[in-house]
């Protein structure tokens, strides 16, 4: 998938991250332990704010909870996926390492459970599973992203015996591909990378929409393979009148012990 320019520059590296698509259909085949070894290194090795190491993954291999993640997703794929994360926000473990220290996690002292912290241990862990993505990639293994685990996170929280100071942050299914999805259309990169400051003319950015709107329209999703996409624009439009209040954050991550409005 070659760039806008006049010429890729390109590699092994690159050609996977272009070719990067969403598979939502494995093959009933495991995924070798050297394999599974190596994708959770890799994850590892992603970079990691003050070196803190603030997330965890749940390696799912017990085929009922599959089954319950699959029902708090709505898709019933993620049942099937030969290797099966959750990413989580993970302060627990330095909870504990502080308490050996001397400090006590519920008092004031204790700042992991503030909301900077969060919202860094949540880009390490995305960084960690994007990590982990690549590499599946880049061996000829397909993945795709479960945002859709959050629909239920107190549900989450409890079949996967999360304790305090941690939190979901995102799913990774991962497996030999069943299938053969074509790559979705990027928007124009005029569209999304701006140099120095973000444009003031905003409708000047739009006018490269239409064309955009037009070729997302004619893309077919395998889920629904008999009837092109929706434009890019309709979409933005519907799910800008989704209502997501059931998936409010803060009473959520309060549970958890976070204090997100400090």
């Amino acid at each position: 998938m070659p760039c806008d320019n006049k010429a890729t520059v390109t590699n092994a590296t690159i050609e996977a991250l272009l070719g990067r698509r969403s598979i939502r259909k494995f093959k009933d085949e495991a995924i070798d332990d050297d394999t599974r070894a190596t994708l959770e290194t890799v994850a590892q090795h992603a970079a990691s704010s003050q070196f803190l190491n603030d997330w965890s993954a749940i390696r799912i291999t017990d085929p009922a909870t599959k089954a319950k993640l699959a029902e708090f997703g709505h898709q019933p794929y993620i049942a099937t996926a030969p290797l099966l994360y959750v990413f989580v926000i993970d302060e627990h473990r330095n909870a504990r390492i502080a308490e050996r220290k001397g400090i006590d996690p519920a008092s004031d002292e204790f700042h992991l459970k503030y909301s900077y912290r969060f919202t860094q241990a949540q880009n390490d862990a995305v960084l960690a599973l994007h990590a982990m993505e690549t590499a599946a990639y880049s061996l000829g293994l397909g993945c795709v992203i479960l945002g859709s685990l959050l629909n239920n996170i107190p549900g989450l929280i409890d079949v996967l015996n999360l304790p305090e100071y941690t939190y979901p942050v995102l799913g990774l299914a991962i497996g030999k591909p069943d299938q053969n999805p074509t790559v979705k259309p990027r928007m124009p990169r005029t569209m999304q990378f701006f140099e120095n400051t973000y444009p003031a003319d905003a409708d000047g950015v739009l006018d490269q929409l239409p064309a955009f709107d037009e070729e997302v329209h004619r893309y077919y999703d395998l889920r629904q393979a008999d009837r092109p996409v929706d434009a890019f624009s309709d979409q933005v439009a519907t799910i800008s009148r989704q209502d997501v209040s059931h998936q409010t954050l803060l009473d959520k991550a309060a549970a958890q012990g976070f204090r997100l409005d400090q």
